[in-house]
């Protein structure tokens, strides 16, 4: 730490936030009554952002923090709230003195839970020691633990991205399809728009049925056919799926034949 923040009776301090979406949009604030430029990014003025305390430990347990503000703000709205945009979002929050632009970072971690009350938002910050919480030891499960081409997965996510068009948007805007895909594959995938209202954003395909795939939430309002997307397909984490399917039951990372809880249930049948 190069400086004492609020080691005189007068300071020209203000607190910072940063955040960097998953989609590859950085957003910065700041309690100042200004705009300020540091560290490449400005950070607009936003007053109606209030930070809590931020409890910083020097054990393994979690650190904490929180951010409440107004949805009024055009940065944060609340349909970039809804539709997820800010899930898991990586987050800076400290100090600057807005005279000489020295800044420290207090807290750094990611977005967890995001709550609304009226035309407030409310944002619980997790920290990076949230990771040490993971279970070492995996319990056991018939089904695949590993996220699919993610880590233990060992497949190639670019083999099953691809771009594609809407040829159809359902009413509701949940029901789409799309041009050149096996809409079967895409079950427990991913669709994410490059242009309109989503561009960017992710939406997950709960389930294919008859050629549509049925979407987690609705499209933007400005979504029609013709419309680019990326594809990702998807996988329903079964050992039967991994080895004929994907060819990659060695790296499947669960227990498919491991007896269950209901063996300690069964009892002997009478023979008659």
């Amino acid at each position: 730490m190069s400086r004492t923040w609020f080691s005189q009776p007068l300071e020209t301090v203000a607190v910072w936030w940063r955040i960097e979406r998953r989609d590859g949009v950085a957003l910065g604030f700041t309690s100042h009554d200004r705009d300020l430029v540091f560290a490449g990014l400005r950070h607009r003025t936003a007053p109606g952002m209030v930070p809590s305390a931020v409890r910083r430990t020097a054990t393994l347990e979690a650190d904490s923090a929180e951010v409440s503000g107004a949805l009024a703000h055009d940065a944060i709205g609340e349909a970039e709230l809804a539709s997820g945009r800010f899930d898991g979002a990586r987050v800076a929050m400290g100090l600057v003195d807005w005279e000489s632009l020295e800044f420290e970072a207090l807290f750094t971690g990611t977005i967890g839970s995001v709550g609304r009350e009226g035309e407030q938002f409310s944002a619980e910050l997790e920290s990076l020691k949230q990771v040490l919480a993971r279970d070492l030891v995996p319990r056991t499960s018939p089904t695949c633990r590993a996220e699919f081409c993610g880590e233990g997965c060992t497949l190639s996510s670019a083999r099953f991205t691809h771009e594609a068009t809407l040829t159809e948007v359902g009413a509701g805007r949940q029901w789409v399809r799309a041009s050149g895909i096996v809409a079967a594959d895409f079950a427990f995938g991913w669709l994410r728009p490059v242009d309109g209202g989503d561009a960017g954003a992710v939406l997950r395909v709960r389930v294919v049925d008859d050629g549509w795939l049925v979407l987690d939430r609705p499209l933007a309002e400005d979504a029609t056919a013709g419309q680019r997307v990326v594809l990702r397909e998807g996988c329903d984490h079964t050992i039967a799926t991994c080895s004929t399917r994907f060819g990659n039951a060695v790296n499947f990372q669960g227990e498919p034949y491991l007896p269950g809880n209901d063996l300690l249930t069964r009892y002997p049948a009478a023979q008659g």
